[in-house]
């Protein structure tokens, strides 16, 4: 009809794209072109079995930085690593001899007396320095001052408390459990104690008391690489198991019925339970020791801290031994 043929759009433009002329471009007979062969289906990235070897691949290559892992405690809580921030930390950590896994220092770090001694005692314990990013720093150190550097702390491994009865150790038994103690300085100072009194190992209940971190070894000045730490699902249960295997359990508490120097047990296998010093002893544990034994003191201090009233008493027990002189 006329006038159809000029509306708007009724004719191709011929400066249009696609030209004018009329068809397909050959865009149709491309694509009934062959592509070749279909690949196999390890090659195609998003068949399966393509990300199955992909995944193979990075299990077998080495890993540049452990990440922060995880591991189950004697009990089966979970128990993670540890990251030590800042160059006075890290360096008092290497001092005390605490197990590490890495140490990471971050690029062009400004290097001082600090910097230097950690990264040599590393390099002499033959611990993995590793290189890393401020930001990886922030990361680990979950936002603490780091300085520039951190040391990453294994997790503990506990012994089961049946470890520490060995008919065929040295000396009388001497074992020190602790119940609701939860200053990890008080557990490392009483593994020290432990050490140089002639014990034979630390027992420290599941929950509500403190862990083997690394304050706790940096208090026991190394010690804790020679006392071993045993961890207890139920502390009253694992008091009734040295009960049986032939230990006398004695609490430490101001309100004991025994002073002390009057123990007449000392040369027996024993078990010393060390309560927190705000509430002492728990009620199920104190009654399951055979006495309840008391630091004299003047009676202007109402009681001592825990881990003072444990070197206390280890000293009294290795002088009535004939081991301390």
């Amino acid at each position: 009809m006329a006038g159809n043929s000029r509306r708007r759009g009724a004719v191709r433009k011929t400066g249009s794209k696609k030209g004018a002329v009329v068809g397909s471009g050959g865009q149709r007979r491309r694509g009934l072109e062959g592509k070749g062969p279909t690949p196999k289906a390890g090659d195609r990235p998003n068949h399966k079995a393509y990300k199955s070897a992909r995944r193979a691949e990075s299990t077998a290559e080495p890993r540049k930085a452990a990440p922060a892992r995880e591991s189950k405690r004697a009990g089966g809580k979970a128990a993670s690593t540890e990251v030590i921030a800042g160059r006075n930390s890290v360096v008092e950590a290497l001092r005390s001899s605490v197990p590490a896994s890495a140490l990471y220092v971050a690029g062009r770090i400004d290097s001082d007396d600090r910097v230097r001694e950690a990264l040599k005692t590393a390099a002499d314990r033959a611990i993995p320095i590793l290189e890393a990013q401020r930001t990886e720093l922030d990361r680990l150190s979950d936002g603490a001052v780091h300085q520039g550097i951190a040391l990453q702390v294994p997790p503990y491994e506990y012994a089961h408390p049946a470890d520490l009865v060995d008919p065929e150790a040295p000396g009388t038994p001497l074992v020190v459990a602790l119940d609701g103690i939860t200053d990890p300085r008080n557990l490392g100072a009483i593994v020290r104690s432990v050490a140089a009194f002639g014990g034979h190992g630390v027992v420290v209940p599941e929950r509500r008391s403190a862990g083997m971190t690394a304050g706790a070894w940096k208090t026991s000045a190394g010690a804790a690489a020679r006392v071993p730490v045993a961890m207890a699902t139920n502390l009253t249960r694992a008091l009734q198991d040295f009960r049986k295997a032939g230990f006398f359990v004695l609490g430490l508490d101001m309100d004991g019925d025994v002073l002390l120097p009057e123990v007449a047990l000392a040369d027996q296998p024993l078990v010393i339970v060390v309560g927190s010093e705000g509430k002492g002893l728990s009620r199920l544990v104190a009654e399951t020791c055979d006495q309840i034994v008391s630091v004299p003191m003047s009676s202007a201090i109402e009681s001592l801290n825990a881990g003072v009233a444990a070197s206390v008493t280890l000293y009294e027990i290795a002088r009535q031994r004939g081991l301390a002189r």
